[in-house]
């Protein structure tokens, strides 16, 4: 089953989509966030998306404009694609290979929550910068709270994945992870999710032997294909990231995992580094990133101008007397 939310007529919705794209509204919920963070995970709801499909359809998907499908508490971003670590590796930092704590364990970094867009809105370019690029994943959604969870027991705590976007102003993380913390500002300013949310039952099909879901992924930039992966050449599965995301600590209803960028061209800077230039150039206004997830759907989104860079100071050397 496929969820939704959605604009239409200044009113902000969510419904369950039909195959031919049209959308039934969830009875007594606005909000898929809401009947996320209030249900019991799946069952909860596909419980609600079949009282939906009951009720009257409401407008087709073409008729309005689709908002992020959910807005997360919280989004850790992975980097789960070996490929993708070695190419962009040699772009941002100028070293070659993978670092060997990298096959330790899925690592992970937090994204910002607060600045998520829809599935054809325009994306600003960062300020401040000339290299912006895009970064093709899937996101797992997390359903039910749990802690310390085993891979087995993650399973149940998934409810669903949609497309993300992880956009990134590569020159601004270049520079600022010669400080030792990991990108930040350099990702800070867009992401995208969406079409919509896909239940975790609906991409069982896909799933291999080994666990992993088997899934086209592709990428395009203006119409011409730059990059294609497999979601199955991630080197751990969703439900191994959220136990490990859960070690500890604890994933909530809500929560967004990202897969991390896939390789073969899934992002720029993988490109980048192989080729030794900035061959496809980096995005700038009116460029068109498409993303495209079998099973899932896809995302376009136009890159559109952003805001000049508020000035801030550089650091100020500080006196280290002592009373």
């Amino acid at each position: 089953m496929r969820f939704a939310a959605y604009e239409y007529r200044r009113q902000h919705r969510a419904a369950v989509v039909e195959d031919d794209g049209t959308l039934h509204p969830l009875p007594g919920h606005r909000s898929l966030d809401d009947l996320i963070r209030s249900g019991d995970g799946l069952p909860s709801l596909l419980d609600v998306g079949h009282a939906a499909l009951d009720a009257p359809a409401g407008p087709h998907v073409s008729e309005v404009r689709l908002l992020p499908p959910l807005r997360p508490a919280a989004i850790r971003d992975f980097v789960t694609f070996e490929e993708h670590v070695e190419g962009v590796r040699r772009s941002v930092s100028g070293e070659s290979g993978v670092p060997e704590q990298w096959y330790a364990a899925p690592t992970f970094y937090f994204t910002n929550p607060h600045a998520i867009y829809g599935a054809h809105d325009g994306i600003p370019v960062p300020p401040g910068s000339a290299a912006l690029d895009f970064e093709l994943e899937v996101a797992a959604v997390i359903g039910r709270e749990g802690s310390d969870l085993s891979p087995e027991r993650a399973r149940d705590h998934i409810i669903g994945y949609t497309v993300f976007n992880d956009w990134s102003a590569r020159d601004i993380q270049s520079a600022e992870m010669r400080v030792g913390l990991g990108p930040c500002k350099g990702k800070d300013t867009a992401s995208t999710l969406g079409p919509w949310l896909v239940t975790a039952d609906e991409l069982e099909p896909y799933r291999d032997p080994e666990g992993f879901l088997r899934l086209a992924l592709t990428a395009e930039v203006n119409g011409e294909v730059v990059g294609s992966d497999l979601l199955s050449h991630m080197s751990w599965t969703f439900e191994e990231m959220t136990a490990y995301a859960s070690r500890g600590s604890r994933v909530v209803p809500g929560d967004v995992l990202g897969s991390g960028t896939c390789g073969n061209g899934g992002c720029l800077a993988e490109l980048w580094g192989r080729r030794g230039e900035r061959t496809p150039p980096p995005l700038v206004c009116g460029d068109t990133v498409t993303l495209t997830v079998e099973g899932i759907g896809s995302v376009s989104n136009t890159v559109v101008a952003g805001s000049e860079p508020v000035p801030v100071p550089a650091a100020r050397r500080r006196p280290r007397d002592r009373p």
